[in-house]
């Protein structure tokens, strides 16, 4: 089994831990960044400690082009691709009618558009490996398309990845291709959390630990049944 992973937004935070962790599970890693080469980098060494083959590559993944570039190294420095994660997404605060039409794009572009870019890229390699994971991020409640009051760019970014990686799955479990969504509630790396952790039920956030377990999850052989569902790791928030 082909074990090649390309995880974007990987130089710190959520894309950093997922990346580590699969490093630990032997997967050779390309790690992405936008302008975080340094970090990357240094991401990048510790993972090659876990005896694995791990680059650092540059895009800015808005754009198409820049999107292919990213899966087309990675895959011929690699040797290959099996594993998508789409860690990638802005986020804002804004109430609809004050948000401009360059944020409303922006939100499309750092979450949805490319989102699809870099998976649209990557199809052909996950099915020349045989199978594949694509492991995209959503957030919590995102599937119940609920209206927001100040974050209705970002919702309908993420409601566009949920039907996006649905359709995606009906497609390719045919060649042993899942995908499947993330959506946390508020990590560790939140902003705001000494005001929010006494509304969430399970009275803390969620690890980085957590998160990547869950991204484990997905990719690991025993889910290869599993495909187009929606698993947050919320610790009770927003049911």
């Amino acid at each position: 089994m082909l074990k090649k992973a390309l995880v974007t937004g990987s130089a710190n935070g959520m894309g950093k831990a997922i990346a580590l962790d699969l490093a630990s599970k032997g997967f050779d890693i390309a790690f992405h960044y936008n302008r975080s080469a340094e970090v990357a980098n240094q991401a990048s060494q510790k993972a090659a400690t876990y005896g694995v083959k791990s680059i650092a590559l540059p895009a800015d993944i808005t754009k198409p082009e820049q999107a292919q570039y990213l899966v087309e190294t990675a895959a011929e420095k690699l040797g290959g691709l099996s594993v998508i994660v789409n860690n990638v997404g802005n986020y804002l605060e804004k109430s609809i009618s004050q948000t401009s039409i360059e944020e409303w794009h922006q939100m499309l572009d750092s979450n949805l558009n490319c989102t699809f870019y870099v998976t649209q890229a990557a199809i052909p390699h996950l099915k020349a490996a045989g199978w594949g994971r694509i492991v995209n991020f959503a957030f919590a409640s995102a599937q119940n398309v609920m209206a927001g009051k100040v974050e209705t760019a970002y919702r309908v970014a993420k409601t566009g990845v949920i039907i996006y990686t649905k359709s995606l799955a009906k497609e390719l479990i045919k060649d042993n291709i899942t995908a499947n969504i993330i959506s946390p509630g508020v990590a560790e790396t939140s902003v705001g959390l000494e005001e929010t952790i006494p509304i969430l039920p399970a009275k803390r956030p969620a690890t980085l630990q957590d998160i990547s377990t869950t991204v484990g999850f997905f990719i690991s052989p025993e889910a290869g049944y599993i495909t187009g569902q929606v698993l947050e790791v919320a610790g009770g928030w927003r049911l």
